[in-house]
C-alpha cells in the first residue's frame, strides 16, 4: 500500500511538471504571436490568464483520477459548475452575468482598450462619452473628455447600443 502511495505522488509531481512546462511554452507562444501580429499586451495578459487557468484545472482533474477520485463524484462537481455558468449567460443583474458580459467584450467585441466609446441611451442627453482604459472582470472603465473616470458594469455596454472610434495608430 505504501508503494501504491509513493507511485501516486510521483506521478501528480509528474503531472504539474508538465503543466508547468506546458504553460511556459503557450506564455513564449503568445508573447511571439503578440509581437508577430501586434496585439495589445492587455489581451495577451488576460489570454494567458484564462490559458492558466485551464490547464491548471485540468492538472487538479488529472490529480484527483490519480488519487482516486469516484468519476461519479467528480461528475457531479462539474456538472453543477456548468449549471451555474448556464444561469451567468442567462442571468441579467448579476455578478455572473457582469464576468460573463466580461469575457464576451474581450473576445467577441470589436472594441479595444485605447478605443473612444459613447454609450447610446434612449435621451440622447445622457450618453456616456469616453476612452476605455480597462476592460476587467466586472466593470469597464472610461476616462470621459473632461479626464473624469467612470466605471459601468460589463452588462450594461452589451445591453446598450455602442458608437465607437478605433484608437488610431
Amino acid at each position: 500500500m505504501e508503494f501504491l502511495n509513493h507511485f501516486k505522488i510521483i506521478e501528480s509531481i509528474i503531472v504539474f511538471t508538465v503543466a508547468f512546462f506546458i504553460r511556459l511554452i503557450i506564455t513564449k507562444s503568445l508573447r511571439k504571436i503578440q509581437t508577430k501580429f501586434g496585439f495589445q499586451n492587455s489581451r495577451i495578459l488576460v489570454t494567458n490568464k484564462i490559458i492558466t487557468v485551464l490547464i491548471y484545472i485540468t492538472v487538479i482533474v488529472v490529480v484527483a483520477f490519480i488519487w482516486g477520485v469516484d468519476e461519479k463524484q467528480l461528475l457531479i462537481y462539474i456538472s453543477s459548475f456548468l449549471t451555474v455558468l448556464g444561469i451567468a449567460f442567462f442571468a441579467q443583474w448579476s455578478i455572473l452575468s457582469n464576468i460573463t458580459a466580461g469575457i464576451i467584450l474581450f473576445i467577441n467585441y470589436p472594441v479595444k482598450i485605447g478605443d473612444t466609446i459613447t454609450i447610446l441611451e434612449k435621451d440622447s442627453a445622457n450618453n456616456i462619452t469616453g476612452e476605455i482604459r480597462d476592460i476587467g472582470t466586472f466593470f469597464i472603465t472610461l476616462r470621459t473628455p473632461g479626464k473624469d473616470l467612470i466605471t459601468l458594469p460589463n452588462s450594461i455596454i452589451l445591453q446598450n447600443n455602442i458608437m465607437y472610434s478605433p484608437k488610431q495608430k
